[in-house]
């Protein structure tokens, strides 16, 4: 049973947050309370990751499973060394040229680590956050914090102190509130136990630049009996509505779903497309992620859009798929974990 809270919600200043509001926040974390905070990607549910008790009650108000396993976030890379049995060069080298940022390690766990946060794994995952609220209350808790997304397991992630209300109001005491994340998607997940990096979750660095600076990666392996990453296993990020996504070149697309809303007439069907596809389903409800030119912007604005297919009823969600290059595959991985079905579309000619 989850208890009752009288969420607080505390503004603060994203670039440079009031430090005593911090410190308030940060003896809430130290004394096993929960707070929920901005980051860079999306907003997160903190607690003290070596605090087991305070790790169970994350998974207890999210509904999270228990075999999927917790990001540790740090405000510094030396403190990788607490968290882990060894810390390899190429976790410096990612480090100093990824963090602070949107990429988590996976690295073999230290003794210390509750098992709660590895989901009884033998490996951890580490990051340091690009955002001055974020690293400013890891600081000041002075400990590592354990930080899923702030939101009921499964739905779409909060960008916003209003999306963490929505789904945890009443069950944490505080939410911090600065403004809308950033970038939007979670963190890329980088697996460094395997002979070649295997990235277990894309996100907000690209494969791209981790190529650039590692030679070789390999990509997700797909779901596993035994998740290693937060997003592999489960049904993530998804509205309400029964999301069928619609892959193909823009033209195929919007045939497919124009074909597909006729099938589901009778039902609430609503539309989510990039910016230049809405005037193409006129009669229908459009929501749209951003322009197809700017992948940034449509990945600040994806959850926020799944989030408005909800409010406004929708029974089927027709989704245009983005490409999967650069931020596109981290787009793509999302709204694919959302769908209850994958539709490739026919191209003609």
């Amino acid at each position: 049973m989850v208890t009752h809270y009288q969420t607080s919600i505390w503004q603060v200043d994203p670039a440079a947050p009031d430090p005593e509001i911090i410190g308030r926040a940060a003896a809430v974390i130290r004394r096993g309370g929960l707070v929920a905070f901005p980051t860079e990607t999306v907003y997160g549910l903190g607690a003290n990751a070596l605090d087991a008790r305070a790790v169970r009650r994350v998974f207890e108000v999210k509904g999270r499973p228990p075999d999927n396993p917790l990001i540790v976030h740090v405000a510094a890379a030396s403190e990788m060394a607490g968290l882990v049995r060894k810390v390899p060069p190429v976790a410096l080298q990612l480090g100093e040229r990824f963090w602070p940022g949107p990429l988590t390690l996976v690295l073999p766990a230290a003794p210390g680590v509750p098992r709660e946060v590895t989901a009884g794994l033998d490996t951890v995952a580490v990051r340091m956050p690009a955002h001055p609220v974020a690293l400013a209350l890891i600081r000041a808790a002075g400990v590592p914090v354990a930080a899923p997304s702030a939101n009921t397991s499964g739905r779409p992630s909060p960008t916003t102190a209003a999306h963490v209300f929505e789904d945890l109001g009443g069950k944490i005491e505080i939410i911090l509130d600065g403004g809308p994340a950033p970038v939007g998607v979670e963190s890329t997940v980088l697996d460094l136990t395997t002979d070649v990096p295997t990235v277990l979750r894309p996100g907000g660095v690209t494969v791209e630049a981790l190529a650039a600076v590692l030679g070789e990666v390999r990509g997700s392996p797909g779901e596993t009996a035994r998740p290693r990453s937060p997003g592999m296993k489960y049904r993530h990020y998804a509205p309400r509505g029964r999301v069928i996504l619609v892959e193909g070149s823009p033209a195929a697309q919007t045939a497919a779903i124009r074909e597909l809303a006729r099938e589901h007439a009778g039902r609430r069907v609503v539309i989510l497309a990039a910016d230049e596809s809405a005037a193409l389903y006129p009669g229908h409800t459009v929501v749209t992620y951003g322009p197809r030119r700017d992948l940034g912007e449509v990945a600040r604005r994806l959850y926020e859009a799944l989030r408005r297919c909800d409010e406004l009823g929708a029974e089927v969600i027709l989704a245009e798929a983005t490409a999967r290059a650069g931020l596109g595959l981290a787009v793509w991985d999302r709204l694919r974990r959302a769908a209850a079905e994958v539709v490739r579309a026919r191209e003609e000619g």
